[in-house]
Order: C-alpha cells, then sequence, then structure tokens
C-alpha cells in the first residue's frame, strides 16, 4: 500500500495542509463541502501507484489549514490563487486539477484563469457553469426560494449553530442522504430547507451506514469539524455572489484545458434546474471535454462512493494528456 504522508506549505499569504503519495507529473486534488483531504483517501494511493504526484490540500478554512475570519477572504480569486501559489510552494510549472463539489469550480476557474498553469482539468459533480447574467446563488433563488440550502447558509452562525450542534449525526446525516444509497428520489431532490426549521429536518439519518462509509470515515470527519467548526466551508457559499461580481472579465471566455467530467446519476447536482440543459452543451464552454461520464446508482460523493471506477477514469484521462502543456491564448 502507497503511504499517504503529510506536510504544510505557504501559499498565497497562508499556512496550508497537504496529504500527498507518489512521484510524477503534479495531480492537485481539491475537495468539497463538508469535507477535507480525507475524501481522496481511496484516490492518492491509485494515483500514486500510476505514476504521478496525487496532492490532496485542506483548502482554504478547513482541516489543518489556516482559516481566515473574514468572509470576503474566501471569493474564487482567493481559492484560485491558493492553488496556483500551491503550484509554486511544490515548484511546479503545471499541473492537473481534479475538484468535487465546490472544489470543481475551484478546478473550473484555475483552468479558466491559468491556462498556461492547468494542463488538464476534471469535475466531479458541479460541471462548468459560464458566467450568465446572475450568480448561481440568485438564479436558484429565484427557482427555488430563501429555503435552498445556499440561501440557508447565508446568515453568519445560523447554519453554524445546527450544523455543530452534534457534528457526528450532521456528517452522517450529510453523507447518507445525498448518497446513492438513499431512498429512491431522496438524492436527486434538491435541498430545500423548510421554513422556521433546518438543513437537518429534511435529512434522513440512516439505520446501518452504507458500504462505502465506515465508522472510521466518521470518525475522521467528526473530529475535524469539531475541532474546526464549520464557518470556513460555509464562508465558501456567502462569497458566491461577490466571486459573480469579481469574474466579469472572464465572461464568454471558454474552458481552454483538456477536461473530464464525472457525475453520479442520483446527484442533485445532475438534477438542479437548468443543469441537464447545461450538461448537454458543455462542450460549447469546455471546448477539449474528453466525456461526461454519469455513473449509474451513484449520488453526489463520487470518489468516495465509486472510487474504482472513478481511478480508472482518471487515469485513463492522465494517461491520454501530453507531458506539458502551453495552452494557446495562455497568460505570459
Amino acid at each position: 500500500m502507497t503511504a499517504i504522508t503529510h506536510r504544510f506549505m505557504e501559499t498565497n499569504g497562508m499556512r496550508m495542509h497537504i496529504a500527498e503519495a507518489g512521484q510524477g507529473p503534479l495531480v492537485l486534488l481539491l475537495h468539497g463541502f463538508p469535507e477535507s483531504w480525507y475524501s481522496w483517501r481511496h484516490q492518492l494511493p491509485a494515483l500514486a501507484q500510476a505514476g504521478y504526484h496525487a496532492v490532496a490540500a485542506d483548502q482554504r478554512g478547513y482541516g489543518q489549514t489556516d482559516r481566515p475570519a473574514e468572509i470576503g477572504q474566501y471569493t474564487q480569486l482567493h481559492l484560485v490563487g491558493d492553488i496556483i501559489g500551491l503550484l509554486d510552494a511544490l515548484q511546479e510549472e503545471q499541473a492537473v486539477v481534479i475538484g468535487h463539489d465546490l472544489g470543481a469550480p475551484i478546478a473550473w476557474n484555475a483552468a479558466l484563469m491559468r491556462p498556461d498553469r492547468i494542463r488538464g482539468v476534471v469535475a466531479l459533480s458541479v460541471p462548468y457553469r459560464p458566467r450568465g447574467p446572475a450568480s448561481l446563488l440568485t438564479a436558484m433563488r429565484s427557482v427555488l426560494g430563501e429555503g435552498f440550502y445556499m440561501a440557508y447558509f447565508q446568515q453568519p452562525g445560523v447554519a453554524e449553530a445546527e450544523l455543530e450542534r452534534d457534528v457526528r449525526t450532521t456528517m452522517r446525516m450529510f453523507l447518507y442522504t445525498a448518497s446513492g444509497d438513499a431512498p429512491a428520489g431522496r438524492a436527486e431532490a434538491p435541498l430545500v430547507v423548510p421554513q422556521a426549521g433546518g438543513l437537518l429536518d429534511i435529512l434522513l439519518d440512516p439505520q446501518t451506514l452504507p458500504s462505502w462509509l465506515t465508522e472510521r470515515d466518521l470518525d475522521f470527519y467528526t473530529s475535524e469539524f469539531e475541532r474546526t467548526g464549520f464557518s470556513g466551508g460555509l464562508n465558501w457559499y456567502r462569497t458566491i455572489d461577490k466571486s459573480w461580481e469579481l469574474m466579469a472579465a472572464w465572461t464568454r471566455a471558454p474552458v481552454r484545458p483538456p477536461a473530464l467530467y464525472i457525475a453520479g446519476e442520483r446527484d442533485e447536482v445532475v438534477h438542479l434546474p437548468g443543469s441537464r440543459e447545461l450538461l448537454a452543451n458543455l462542450r460549447a464552454f469546455v471546448p477539449q471535454l474528453k466525456e461526461t461520464l454519469l455513473l449509474p446508482g451513484c449520488g453526489h460523493w463520487t470518489q468516495q462512493e465509486r472510487p474504482l471506477e472513478v481511478n480508472a477514469a482518471l487515469i485513463e484521462f492522465l494517461k491520454a494528456l501530453p507531458s506539458s502543456s502551453v495552452v494557446k491564448g495562455a497568460a505570459g
């Protein structure tokens, strides 16, 4: 079994914790909410054995990485800046970035903003959403109302108080309800919080854990979020509108590096309003999209629910990339 090692790097004025394995071309793994480097526990050794230097970071606000107190420090420009700074700290000119959930927009935007540094991009769950006339938060609010979970997350302190009351129960319910193991129709349904209620009111608590999630896994996630709280991760949602404002310069700009998109057919993200149309036209915005891979029966936690299938798809994509690439139109 390939060993996973840990260290700290300085990037973008911040101390970042990374887990890594292997040697070779750099592959960066970017987690989502509410997760950590640990969500890539099945990918790190597999990528290392395939000949890559796999690095999974605790991103800004998570785990052992710094957690700025100011909400404005969590925009996409900050988060992408952390990733480019990490490349510099690792003394690497280029990397392939792989992001899941809210890590996917960071991967997409890194490829969008710095195609000279990103030689390939893989997104799990969240497709590339070109900048439209309103932010994703505004668009979803108009369709699903103020109960939509991203809107519920906006008021500082409210979601924290609910989610931190019993972290283990929160994590168990979150991971189960959005998975492909939840009852038919549940994983695909939008998370809409009832009026005067909370998010946990609409989540399910399993009698037994699904096969891909162990008590040891829950122990890890619970200990991390009991120590850090959820504010860092929630602040990513609280800057959605600000990031939309700041990214006006990239309106209608294509994502140029080679790309792969993977999602579970039962993932709520795939079933959000407008998502099916977006997926059908994704290559218009990502011209080098190699494949859209939808995994039957899989829910939101793609690489944790289906590690073997995801690992195989990642390695196939990585092997097909040129050893290095300079994208036409790149900065510099």
